[in-house]
């Protein structure tokens, strides 16, 4: 994994960026996911070197879409971590909260900062709607991502709430999504946002393209907002 990584880091441009020792940090929490996989369900991502391409290098190409050094950073529906503890791991000075529902995910998390003596990251057991009403939380975040397999207009409504004024909300999408992203367009600019950029990459040594939608925080979001998660579903803007 930590060649592929290494290799993959240069062909996006990062090399130069980054801490020398983030393929081996990288590798290391890749052999933990893999080792977690065969007891809870993690990824479905299973072979080392998918894993290093597909998980690691996917989420280091965020890099090249904002800045993101000595920012704040929220990562909702973390999951496994992607993308917020390899952004973590790519840039020391980055602040990052990785919010879940699930809390065994959570505490495996946990574990995995500690082995790689990780500082400047913390977990949150949460749900999306909820927390983004806590004070210190709403309008707060320098960045927001988002790996969730779910409909931008979802999305937009769960995490352009963190994002304060003149920060970021990163979604990360398919090629194919320029229908969503229009579809998405009323809730973006209902939470106080404005799609800025849509940036197409390939994951280096995979064939595999994916497009990173670049979503600015120009207002506040409006009091009411997000809603309760079955109206989200249910009626989404």
């Amino acid at each position: 994994m930590r060649d592929i990584i290494t290799a993959g880091l240069d062909a996006l441009g990062l090399t130069s960026q980054v801490p020398g020792n983030s393929p081996e940090l990288l590798e290391e929490y890749g052999r933990l996911l893999l080792e977690k996989n065969q007891v809870m369900n993690l990824t479905a991502i299973t072979q080392p070197d998918q894993v290093a391409r597909l998980h690691m290098l996917d989420c280091a190409a965020l890099l090249n879409c904002a800045d993101f050094q000595g920012k704040t950073l929220i990562d909702v529906g973390t999951g496994a971590g992607f993308p917020g503890l390899p952004l973590k791991i790519l840039v020391p000075s980055l602040e990052v909260t990785l919010l879940d529902s699930l809390n065994k995910r959570l505490d495996w998390l946990d574990e995995v900062c500690s082995s790689l003596s990780l500082t400047g990251i913390r977990t949150l057991h949460a749900r999306a709607e909820e927390q983004a009403q806590v004070k210190g939380f709403r309008d707060s975040f320098d960045l927001a991502t988002a790996r969730a397999v779910a409909d931008l207009r979802l999305l937009a409504e769960l995490c352009l709430p963190y994002v304060k004024v003149g920060g970021l909300f990163l979604a990360m999408k398919s090629v194919d999504s320029d229908g969503e992203i229009e579809g998405a367009a009323r809730a973006v600019k209902m939470m106080g946002g404005r799609v800025r950029d849509r940036v197409d990459y390939t994951i280096p040594g995979s064939g595999v393209t994916h497009r990173i939608v670049v979503i600015e925080k120009v207002a506040p979001t409006l009091k009411g907002y997000p809603r309760r998660w079955a109206k989200i579903q249910k009626d989404p803007l």
